[in-house]
């Protein structure tokens, strides 16, 4: 029986990653700009400085790559978030990363644009201190799932509250700052995907390699600590990485919303609630999901692109009110 489910499972990993390469070649041969599969095939093997070279090469590849890296690494972040709080409906959001990284955004516009070249960074930097602040609320208070959460929700909900002060002081940074709320990967180059891609798969390694011990934390405090776990250390370093992942993200593609909430259930209905699994195909899946998402919003309304993050609402907006009426129905029962 258990090696009739590893089948399963195993078939299952390798539908999703055929789909994901599938997906691959649709989005390099779909877009904007209507080529033939000719003018696709030269511009991505010849070495002739031509159109197509220039939309294959330097718009296409590092689009679809930042959509692989942004959908991989926003999955894993909401898995390892809904994990550690034992919350379906938790997201990177409570950690502060979008509210963070949102907030020093829009006073680089407003306030520093000498520094608009800096923008990237500045959501980095701003999305991680906002996670460490919040940790650091939760770990003075009890660092219970519940605190955290809390605590994540009044940080998050004071630094919008600045977001709407400084954008109603200063509307001429609204349109620049609406984009990047939104979320999205037009114009993205592979030169600004390399630290991201770093930070993310050292995350995602060190998740692999703690993943026995994030799974016992599911049993309560007290249990894993009777275990020889040291709990706080575990959550510590489970909502860093978790906070990296999400962070190097929202560095080059803004505040993709939904990817991380939607995905992990996904995957748990897949494969069950291995944790080590769910790292893996949470990955696989949340590639797949935002590169659907992006060649949609750029063939659907040919030749005029929606942002990428306009789609993803519109896919995860109904999954959110499901999750909403499931959890309300086993709060019943």
């Amino acid at each position: 029986m258990k090696n009739m489910n590893n089948i399963k499972i195993k078939n299952k990993f390798i539908f999703v990653i055929l789909l994901l390469l599938i997906l691959i070649v649709l989005s390099l041969f779909l877009g904007s700009t209507k080529l033939s599969i000719k003018d696709c095939l030269i511009g991505l093997f010849t070495n002739d400085n031509n159109t197509f070279k220039i939309i294959m090469r330097n718009i296409r590849l590092p689009r679809i790559l930042g959509a692989i890296i942004a959908g991989s690494g926003l999955a894993v972040s909401g898995l390892i978030i809904q994990t550690i709080t034992d919350n379906g409906l938790a997201s990177p959001n409570i950690i502060g990363v979008n509210s963070g990284a949102g907030f020093i955004t829009i006073i680089i516009l407003s306030i520093i644009p000498s520094l608009i070249n800096y923008v990237a960074i500045g959501s980095f930097v701003g999305a991680m201190l906002t996670t460490i602040f919040i940790l650091f609320i939760s770990s003075k208070i009890s660092n219970s799932k519940m605190t955290i959460i809390l605590a994540g929700m009044a940080v998050t909900t004071l630094l919008n509250a600045g977001i709407s002060f400084i954008s109603m002081l200063d509307t001429s940074v609204l349109d620049t700052y609406k984009y990047f709320s939104v979320g999205g990967l037009n114009g993205i180059s592979i030169k600004q995907l390399i630290l991201p891609l770093i930070f993310i798969l050292i995350s995602i390694v060190l998740l692999l390699i703690m993943s026995n011990k994030i799974e016992i934390l599911i049993l309560g405090d007290n249990i894993s600590k009777t275990l020889g776990l040291n709990v706080n250390v575990i959550k510590i370093i489970s909502f860093i990485c978790a906070s990296l992942l999400a962070a190097s993200v929202v560095s080059f593609a803004g505040l993709l919303g939904f990817v991380g909430l939607i995905i992990p259930h996904i995957s748990r209905k897949l494969i069950g609630y291995k944790l080590k699994d769910n790292i893996i195909m949470s990955l696989i899946l949340g590639a797949i999901i935002v590169l659907l998402a992006d060649t949609i919003g750029r063939i659907i309304l040919y030749p005029t692109e929606i942002p990428v993050g306009i789609v993803m609402a519109f896919i995860g907006c109904p999954f959110f009110i499901y999750l909403l009426f499931r959890s309300k129905s086993y709060a019943r029962n």
